[in-house]
């Protein structure tokens, strides 16, 4: 396959080289930019000389046109108008940035203050959240990338919603992000002398990713509900924890929880499910593609506490995106995808 990535200079178009790089069915990467035409991709990036001494190309729907998936790793408003022509004209399509995530436009425009794609655009896009949503991305031309949060929590809780062991009306989650997810443009957030020895919280009950997770919590559970959403950013490069709280319905034990989860999952290699919490961590899934969940009842207070570990930028960004191209094109999902967590 030949493929593009519009974006390549953020830290999921990185990752998106780095996997695509050992793939072994895409036969040519070409890296595109808005601004930075002619550079050479690993004067950039030294960790990638010898490897992408390519320059970087002025995007050109047309040229675009002839290859047969495109990846968009751009910041959130821009692929709105960017790939507009490109829908229906050849390439697959994959968007990293959000911008066809909500299919209600004034949602879009409320939590990411920007103008929506076009809502006919919308309307085709498919919901890559990969093991809920693979009939669909078989046949889709445009696939909206969740993000990153949306992925831990959403393959942590969806099971335990659809097979009504948990109350959806009382879903309270605590979220928690390396500073990678803000993207390297540095911002008084992430300057190292705020964020070293610093933990804090961040976009209280606004963050863009709650109506992402309410759509995705109807769509594949059938749930309506409002939930306490809320992020924090800790002092390491990459990874999310996400612990989500949420009564259980009566008679509904913890061994239910834990098989409800095995069974959803057990055909679904990157998502495991962990018994025993010395076993979860982000540096277990650190570097990879894998989900690790982590489920238990309080039987005092009749909750159950779900933890989800992922790596922001690979199932939280690159990595999904891969193994929906995947599914797109009828490959195994873990083609190029199949590799071994950092862990130190």
């Amino acid at each position: 396959m030949k493929v593009g990535i519009i974006g390549a200079t953020g830290y999921g178009g990185l990752e998106l080289i780095r996997f695509l790089h050992n793939h072994s069915e895409v036969e040519k990467i070409e890296l595109f930019t808005s601004s930075e035409e002619g550079a050479i991709f690993s004067s950039k990036f030294g960790h990638l000389l010898s490897i992408h001494d390519t320059p970087l190309q002025k995007i050109d729907a047309e040229a675009l046109g002839s290859f047969d998936v495109v990846f968009t790793s751009t910041p959130s408003g821009v692929t709105s108008k960017l790939l507009t022509p490109l829908v229906g004209a050849g390439p697959k399509l994959i968007d990293l940035s959000g911008d066809y995530r909500l299919k209600e436009s004034a949602s879009y425009e409320k939590w990411y203050k920007k103008e929506p794609a076009p809502e006919s655009i919308v309307a085709e896009s498919v919901y890559g959240l990969t093991e809920w949503n693979e009939e669909n991305i078989k046949s889709a031309s445009l696939i909206a990338n969740p993000g990153c949060y949306p992925t831990a929590v959403l393959l942590s809780i969806l099971p335990l919603l659809k097979h009504r062991l948990i109350d959806p009306g009382y879903l309270v989650i605590d979220a928690k992000s390396g500073v990678s997810g803000a993207g390297n443009k540095p911002s008084q957030i992430t300057h190292f002398s705020e964020m070293n020895e610093n933990f804090s919280i961040y976009k209280v009950n606004e963050h863009q990713h709650i109506p992402e997770i309410e759509q995705a919590l109807t769509m594949f559970a059938d749930v309506d509900t409002s939930i306490t959403f809320n992020t924090h950013l800790v002092p390491m490069t990459r990874g999310i924890l996400a612990t989500s709280y949420a009564p259980v319905l009566s008679g509904v034990t913890n061994k239910q929880l834990n098989d409800c989860l095995i069974e959803t999952y057990k055909n679904h290699p990157f998502v495991r499910v962990i018994q025993d919490t010395s076993a979860l961590g982000t540096n277990r899934v650190k570097g990879s593609n894998y989900c690790d969940i982590f489920v238990q009842l309080d039987e005092r207070t009749n909750r159950a506490t779900i933890v989800s570990v992922i790596d922001n930028l690979v199932k939280g960004a690159a990595g999904q995106a891969i193994q929906n191209m995947n599914v797109q094109n009828d490959l195994p999902q873990t083609l190029g995808l199949d590799v071994i967590p950092l862990f130190i």
